[in-house]
């Protein structure tokens, strides 16, 4: 079939792709384009969930999604409608990649391994004849009658005229490198990083690197904003899941702080200072041994002789011996152990922003701009993020569907 329209995709990300082969598969008409100023596609999802690609979030409610998104959430409740994680689930179902559900929600590929994701994309685009150039770089574009003339980079500068253009770059850490598409008169909203561990300087913290906490609340006094999850010990200071929805949530307030900021961790939320002490007051009744070789809110050994230092308490001292004076001092440690977050430390590979192209100018119901006919958005480029635990791929897989769909809508030939 002749193609007479074309669709220039920027960016070989999840949500490029996405908008890519579903307009291809959904409009023989048009040519699909994708260009990508690297030599890697789907870099992200090669390198999500350790490799294993964290492809969604199970829910069969979309309101119950909507906490995952400290910024775009009135916008996602209306995309999520449009493609859900179901219609996710059943996309890659259909294509032969089945997806399975752990006890946290998060949604993997049974193979437990990101290349079945990016094989499937892969598939797909060489099914319905996506164009793919590496190493091209956007320069500029320019409204021309009812498309754009897109001025690209590679080894030389040339011209290509698209009849439609989906911006799918993902995020930039730095405003100028939203300059082709400000240009274009499109509000950015200044980008902060928003998925980052907090550095603290504590060489005994530090020496525990690898231990981790299954349950734990960390608190930011000044903003009273606080998360409650796992917390892993790193050589830098604190991460694991509640420090990284903290740095999600916060991350507009933390920028303006410059990532100076004191947090306070309660080691064993089910308790507070008051009711801790009590129950330390119990363990000292019938606990017979050492206090170093028991305790009893199931924390490893080498952390709790980590606390028990903190809270200046001999390693060899029996708990039949501990004064009241240490007991305070212990049920401060474990409820409100205090520290000074100075820096911060991007979670792996996987960079994610807050900030991009200003979301009161998109349409969410066909990812369209309000200013420009034809020009599309799709993915982390907007000022949308999402926490970790698969919701900024479902974003990217909406945003890139609902795009997908309207450019086939326009062309009057789906």
């Amino acid at each position: 079939m002749a193609k007479d329209k074309k669709l220039l995709v920027i960016g070989g990300g999840a949500a490029g792709f996405f908008c890519a082969i579903n307009a291809a598969r959904l409009t023989p008409n048009l040519q699909v384009v994708i260009v990508e100023k690297t030599n890697k596609l789907l870099s992200k999802v090669k390198v999500s969930g350790g490799g294993r690609c964290n492809v969604t979030h199970a829910s069969s409610e979309v309101d119950d999604l909507l906490h995952a998104y400290p910024r775009g959430k009135h916008f996602m409740r209306k995309t999520l409608y449009q493609f859900s994680p179901a219609d996710t689930i059943q996309w890659f179902e259909e294509r032969g990649v089945a997806l399975k559900t752990e006890a946290d929600g998060r949604m993997f590929p049974t193979s437990n391994n990101s290349q079945t994701i990016i094989d499937c994309m892969l598939n797909e685009a060489s099914k319905y004849g996506v164009q793919i150039q590496c190493q091209t770089c956007v320069e500029s574009i320019q409204q021309h009658r009812e498309g754009f003339e897109v001025e690209l980079k590679n080894e030389s500068t040339f011209s290509m005229f698209a009849d439609y253009v989906c911006i799918a770059s993902g995020g930039f850490a730095k405003i100028e490198s939203f300059d082709f598409i400000s240009r274009v008169g499109i509000n950015i909203v200044p980008p902060v990083p928003s998925l980052f561990t907090f550095n603290i300087s504590d060489k005994l913290l530090h020496a525990l690197m690898g231990v981790s906490v299954e349950i734990a609340k960390v608190r930011i006094p000044q903003l009273k904003m606080d998360q409650e999850g796992p917390v892993l010990i790193t050589h830098w200071g604190l991460s694991g899941p509640s420090v990284l929805k903290l740095s999600s949530y916060a991350a507009v307030d933390l920028h303006q702080l410059n990532y100076d900021f004191e947090i306070i961790v309660n080691w064993s939320p089910a308790f507070n200072e008051s009711s801790m002490l009590e129950k330390l007051k119990m363990e000292k009744e019938k606990q017979h041994g050492l206090v170093q070789a028991k305790n009893p809110f199931g924390l490893s050994s080498r952390f709790w002789e980590y606390l028990l230092t903190k809270s200046d308490i001999q390693l060899e001292l029996p708990w039949k011996d501990l004064p009241q004076k240490k007991l305070v001092q212990l049920s401060k440690v474990l409820c409100g152990d205090a520290y000074h977050v100075k820096g911060k430390t991007t979670f792996k590979e996987e960079f994610v922003t807050a900030g991009g192209i200003d979301i009161s100018e998109i349409d969410p119901a066909s990812m369209q701009s309000k200013k420009h006919p034809h020009l599309f958005f799709a993915g982390e480029v907007m000022n949308i993020d999402g926490i970790t635990g698969g919701y900024n791929f479902q974003h990217a897989w909406s945003s890139g569907m609902i795009a997908a769909r309207a450019i086939g809508l326009k062309s009057g030939k789906q």
